[in-house]
């Protein structure tokens, strides 16, 4: 019998459960939009959402969930905020619906310039429901406070920011109502402004860097000028770009609606796919008439399988273990495996049913945790592999054994964590399109080279015939590397022939893609009298999933990391990945590493206790300087600033302890708790090549073209990389002109992952600024000194009282459209690991620490967080309110893996019972920038996305324990968790 259950692929229906059009006649439905009448013919029951973006192109109103869990939909209806999946459109008969895209009414609004002004929108994807909701408070409320904010914006989530900015922006938006918003350019320009001290007043400033994405038919092609809006506190007295902080070159259409992500920019002809999953954790399955079935169900162009696929049915992050097929052939290892694919018109897709989809499923037995999946006898995942042992990683250094026995005091733990889902706010999505004989695919991603490689493997395709086009990125924070949709698309549109569109619904993107590993830890640490750590043993087994994703960098890297920023003599680490047939794990922001450091570090408080010192300065002590070596025998000759990042909260840490101390004594049900906890992380690739290059030249029209093909999927590196570039080259940010990252223009900047654009890639951007330079000045004949200026068509020099003029126009023009050019590479230098795991993984290494202070509530074992205090050596700080917010989300995230996210497959598949992080759920966050340069980085700089995340969780998991003297072993520590350790503690002789 033929079946898909419900929760495998989701219909998308309107309220009440009513798949959109499904038996019901079309009504004209007159509303008003942004202050303009409009009529649609829709089905009545057709959601708001849809009809705003497909019937009226308002594309600023997002899809997240479609059960206004995400509140990415939210619109203004009749003033008031709503969640448009959820409203029908014979709802908004007759009232006013005003979008994101109607709030600026050609000038942006001083909400929209106050989030620019803060840094309040990064990846943008729930930017126009947060300015949309805020606004309707700013109408009743001017000056509202923290907890007013809150509760306007508590049912939007946003997964990048951390929301203290966007706070922040809201509560200070009347100071640029007061200075008059700024003018909203048309269409393709925005004039920039600069905030100046006083009331961050909004002012004329010149011109700034356009940025565009994607040049091909139906990718939505467009140009932004963005805000040149720097604040002055941070703006260096060189006037520099680097170390300033100007509104992110892609800031403008985040706010104003205009920014195009996956799903925004479908061609009209394009087909609608299905993708038909599996409801098992494994089972076999064949198919019936597929051929009928299509012709029986009227707008259905065709159903393909694997048997379709013309390449090589595997994929794989990591070549020599790809082992991942793009369609399932006869079994599937995974809940949520596709299996087929339905491609039709789109309004037949959207009423089509699929609960007839001829296929028929034999359930196979299945494992889902590491110690099922090692035990003797345990089924097979892939047949070679033994004992569903992916691969594992190894460091070894000295003699742990005899240094935990002659150890003064030793302390031993384990401690499991849980899937962790990215729940980035957009779930994939893309079209794909074909341009003669390349295919081309226009979708959100992390890593468009990547994508072009293996969708060329799958679809049997030269590499030089598919063009990947990134969109914008409505998050990603790993899992966005891992191909998901790319050959799906591809594959309908190179056998139909006509473009093929996809949007993943919330449900199946949860269900089918990456999360983060499940951990199972144990570890030993030792130290002598001193309180010097002499040796430590770790082991880890990580739940990989059925396929191979990242598994194999999280066992390689977690050994090297395991140890902490902490010199430690005598090592021996394992990181082992396993299969299973639970979710696929792969990257997430930290690969593994800040699963281990919850590990080590709620052990070194614990060894800190038996010592009877500081637990600041029991680190302090142990923390690695420069002449330091790592327990893979690297040494650090420089920039290390790991002890700057301690003693930079030290005060804090004195205050923190002081107050919980003085609230314990006068509280009994309610306990304060102080926590601290380390970071360091390596950028980039382990031990492995890891390149970028850089594009720039100066054209004829008198513009520097720089092709970044680092793809920002939030974190700034459009902006960071120009900065870094703009300093190099010696001319200012704003004669810059971005294309953004595109297979068929850009050259490879490398995967957006593990922390190494603003190091790799801005690397190579200085390294080009500067070759650029040079061959200006050669040209010139001019030494090192001269500067630099860009004049209309004319490039000024001036060298101490001489000035030259080099005039484009009368040069000769490369095929490109330059004058002058520059194009180079870097790579890291790094050396591999030997057997015992020595050698040089990494070129430089990021720091920080981070205290969190909390209060439990003994009876409920409930958790509220009261302030995080955050020391992050960056290196250089390129561009510092950026910086501000990497730090802040990557806490808020760190919140969620300590406290309330574990995905658990067939339950929580949704952003309901999935719990992330809100805007009430996010404290106070203080930020301290520590800048100890590598010299390696471009201007000093070190990578800093994942750094952020790492050190929260244990913070908070030692800030538990502080409060009520027990430590949870189970991460997220739940109120269950945490009151269930209470008892047994309270039951203990």
């Amino acid at each position: 019998m033929s079946q898909v259950l419900p929760d495998v692929r989701e219909t998308r229906t309107d309220p009440g459960g009513v798949p959109p059009g499904l038996g019901l006649e079309r009504s004209d439905i007159a509303f008003a939009v942004n202050g303009a009448a409009v009529s649609v013919n829709v089905p009545p029951l057709r959601r708001l959402s849809l009809v705003l973006r497909d019937e009226l192109h308002l594309t600023g109103t997002k899809v997240g969930c479609d059960a206004g869990d995400c509140g990415a939909c939210t619109v203004l209806v009749d003033g008031d905020p709503v969640c448009a999946c959820l409203m029908p459109a014979a709802s908004v008969a007759g009232t006013a619906v005003t979008t994101v895209e109607g709030l600026a009414n050609d000038r942006l609004s001083a909400l929209q310039s106050s989030f620019l002004a803060h840094g309040a929108a990064q990846c943008g994807i729930c930017t126009p429901a947060l300015l949309v909701a805020a606004t309707a408070l700013l109408e009743k409320k001017p000056s509202p406070t923290e907890t007013e904010v809150q509760d306007a914006l508590g049912g939007i989530l946003c997964r990048c920011t951390g929301y203290r900015k966007i706070i922040a922006a809201v509560m200070n938006a009347e100071q640029f109502s007061n200075a008059g918003a700024a003018p909203h350019p048309p269409a393709g320009t925005f004039s920039p402004y600069r905030n100046g001290e006083k009331g961050r007043t909004p002012m004329l400033a010149t011109p700034s860097p356009r940025f565009s994405r994607g040049e091909g038919k139906g990718e939505g092609q467009r140009q932004h000028q963005s805000l040149d809006l720097a604040l002055d506190r941070r703006m260096p007295a060189s006037g520099k770009a680097v170390g300033s902080s100007p509104i992110r070159l892609d800031g403008v259409p985040k706010v104003t609606g205009d920014e195009k992500f996956g799903g925004d920019s479908f061609p009209a002809d394009a087909l609608a796919v299905l993708v038909v999953r599996s409801p098992h954790y494994h089972a076999g399955f064949v198919f019936g008439d597929l051929d009928d079935w299509a012709k029986s169900h009227p707008g259905v162009v065709g159903v393909f399988t694997a048997a379709d696929i013309p390449g090589k049915n595997c994929f794989g992050v990591i070549g020599p273990f790809a082992d991942q097929p793009a369609l399932a052939e006869g079994f599937a290892r995974l809940r949520g495996e596709a299996v087929a694919l339905v491609a039709g018109e789109r309004e037949a897709i959207l009423d089509l049913d699929l609960s007839d989809f001829p296929i028929r499923w034999t359930e196979l037995p299945h494992v889902l945790h590491v110690g099922e999946a090692q035990a003797e006898g345990a089924v097979l995942i892939h047949d070679n592999r033994p004992a569903n042992l992916l691969t594992k990683g190894f460091v070894e250094r000295g003699d742990p054994e005899a240094a935990l026995a002659n150890a003064a005091v030793t302390v031993s733990g384990a401690i499991d964590t849980s899937y962790v889902e990215h729940a980035y706010i957009e779930p994939e999505a893309g079209h794909a399109y074909m341009d003669g004989d390349t295919l081309v695919v226009v979708a959100c991603t992390q890593a468009p080279y990547m994508d072009r490689d293996d969708t060329a493997k799958v679809l049997g395709l030269a590499v030089d015939k598919v063009r990947i086009v990134p969109t914008a990125t409505g998050g990603g924070f790993g899992s966005k590397l891992d191909v998901s949709l790319q050959p799906l698309i591809g594959l309908v549109a190179l056998k139909t022939g006509r473009p093929a569109a996809l949007a993943y619904t919330r449900n199946e993107s949860m269900m089918s893609t990456t999360k983060r590993h499940p951990a199972e830890m144990k570890a030993t640490i030792g130290a002598d009298t001193d309180g010097h750590v002499t040796g430590m043993i770790f082991t880890g087994d990580f739940n990989t999933g059925p396929y191979a994703s990242w598994g194999p960098t999280v066992a390689n890297r977690v050994p090297v990391h395991a140890s902490g920023p902490y010199a430690t003599p005598n090592y021996r680490a394992e990181g082992r990945a396993i299969h299973t047939h639970g979710p696929i794990s792969g990257a997430f922001r930290g690969f593994g590493v800040p699963q281990a450091t919850i590990m080590q570090e709620t052990l070194y408080d614990e060894l800190a206790g038996k010592l009877g010192v500081d637990r600041l300065d029991f680190r302090l002590k142990n923390c690695l300087r420069n002449g330091s070596e790592t327990v893979t025998g690297q040494r650090l000759e420089s920039g290390v600033g790991i002890a700057e990042c301690l003693e930079a909260l030290r005060p804090h840490w004195r205050r923190a302890t002081a107050d919980a101390d003085a609230f314990n004594t006068t509280h009994a049900d309610i306990k304060r708790g102080v926590g601290l906890a380390s970071c360091w992380y390596g950028c980039g690739n382990t031990s492995l090549p890891n390149p970028s290059t850089i594009r720039v030249g100066i054209a004829a029209s008198g513009d520097v073209i720089l092709h970044q093909g680092a793809v920002d999927i939030g974190q700034g590196s459009n902006t960071v990389i120009t900065q870094i570039c703009a300093d190099a080259l010696g001319l200012p940010l704003e004669k810059f002109r971005l294309k953004s990252a595109d297979t068929a223009i850009s050259p490879d900047a490398g995967k957006t992952s593990a922390s190494r654009q603003t190091f790799v890639t801005g690397k190579a951007a200085e390294k080009a600024g500067r070759a650029l330079r040079e061959t200006i000045l050669r040209f010139a004949n001019v030494s090192e000194k001269a500067s630099l200026q860009l004049d209309g068509l004319t490039i000024v020099i001036g060298e101490g009282e001489a000035t030259r003029r080099i005039d484009l126009a009368s040069l000769d023009v490369d095929a490109d459209g330059f004058v002058f050019r520059a194009e180079e590479t870097y790579d890291p230098p790094t050396l591999p690991l030997d057997a015992k795991g020595q050698g040089k993984p990494y070129a430089v290494y990021g720091y920080g620490a981070q205290i969190a202070e909390l209060e439990v509530d003994l009876k409920l074992g409930t958790v509220k967080l009261i302030r995080i205090t955050a020391a992050h050596d960056v290196g250089k700080a390129i561009n510092p309110l950026l910086v501000e917010g990497q730090i802040e989300g990557g806490i808020a995230q760190g919140i969620g893996m300590a406290l309330m996210e574990e995905y658990i497959p067939g339950r929580t598949e949704n952003l309901h019972d999935y719990l992330i992080p809100t805007i009430g759920d996010v404290p106070p966050i203080e930020t301290i920038l520590v800048e100890v340069p590598d010299p390696e980085g471009p201007f000093g700089a070190k990578g800093l996305g994942e750094h952020v995340l790492i050190p929260t969780a244990p913070a908070i998991l030692n800030a538990i324990r502080h409060a009520t003297g027990v430590l949870v072993t189970k991460i997220p520590a739940t109120p269950t968790r945490i009151r269930a350790a209470i008892r047994e503690k309270e039951a203990r002789p």
